[in-house]
């Protein structure tokens, strides 16, 4: 029988098969092989006790997504969490996380939540720079549920990973997407309340059919050192048609001169932000590399 890993605490998961769950252990095999069954994980097992709903995990099917901090399989979309104001939106933080789902090869959304305590209306020019460069961008006021319709229709078919710094509302926002689903709200709320990433497991919960939110610690602050420097302009997706113009092989794009997408930011198909960001990113990886040897 196959199912998903929906819950991890110890060494004790929950797969959900069908309409069932079940709590299962791994085989002490997975240890020998040095893999570890995670939540996301589609899986075969074996049914010990039918009444009681236990199980044992016998294998872990392929992986397409596999995410080592924290530990989640088979994401298949990111939802970056912005707020207008209070605080400012972090566009270093986005732009960074950006390139992780791209390099992960998961969609991304992005919302720009509190869009009502912005008098000057600064989010509407976020929204039109990343709007231009393909990326869904979503407008909320979580606590009013507005946009939150939105947002649910857009999870559908997903798993979702929710990220934005302390403070944005994503706890809100992911409470006003579970209106309905009262027992879920209540563990999310009483969880979140207790300050910042205090959830010391990972858990989906299930929204729809075949659609999850992940609720999981540690999304806001990920290394992206995964990504080797040379490799980054690769993942700013507005970038890559530009990197064929460049004079150079190996092109660092940064201070290089007959570069294409330098010139490309010049002609204003580029944002001054993104290529700073760029910048920023790349300087930082290439000084992680440096103290890896």
């Amino acid at each position: 029988m196959q199912g998903l890993i929906i819950e991890n605490i110890s060494n004790l998961y929950k797969i959900k098969s069908g309409n069932n769950i079940y709590e299962a252990v791994a085989r002490g095999k997975f240890k020998n092989d040095n893999i570890t069954p995670v939540v996301g994980d589609n899986v075969e097992i074996d049914i010990t006790d039918e009444e009681n709903k236990k199980a044992v995990i016998e294998k872990i099917l392929d992986r397409k997504i596999y995410v080592k901090r924290p530990k989640i399989a088979n994401i298949t979309q990111m939802v970056f969490v912005l707020s207008s104001k209070d605080p400012k939106p972090d566009i270093l933080m986005l732009d960074k996380q950006l390139a992780f789902a791209e390099f992960l090869g998961v969609k991304s959304i992005i919302v720009l939540n509190k869009t009502d305590l912005d008098n000057k209306k600064q989010f509407e020019e976020i929204k039109k720079d990343y709007e231009k460069i393909g990326y869904k961008v979503i407008e909320t006021q979580a606590k009013e549920g507005i946009g939150v319709d939105e947002l649910k229709e857009k999870l559908k078919g997903n798993i979702n990973v929710f990220s934005g710094n302390s403070g944005v509302g994503k706890s809100t926002l992911i409470n006003a997407i579970f209106k309905d689903k009262i027992t879920q709200e209540g563990e999310i709320s009483k969880k979140n309340k207790k300050g910042k990433n205090t959830t010391t497991y990972i858990k989906l919960y299930e929204i729809d059919k075949n659609t999850y939110i992940a609720d999981t610690p540690g999304f806001s602050t990920f290394d992206i050192s995964e990504i080797k420097s040379k490799e980054l302009c690769n993942f700013f997706k507005e970038f890559k048609k530009y990197i064929k113009d460049c004079e150079y092989i190996g092109c660092t794009h940064i201070k290089e001169e007959n570069c294409g997408i330098k010139r490309a930011l010049e002609d204003g198909k580029i944002t001054e932000s993104r290529y700073q960001n760029f910048c920023k990113i790349y300087e930082d990886l290439k000084e992680k590399e440096k103290r890896k040897w």
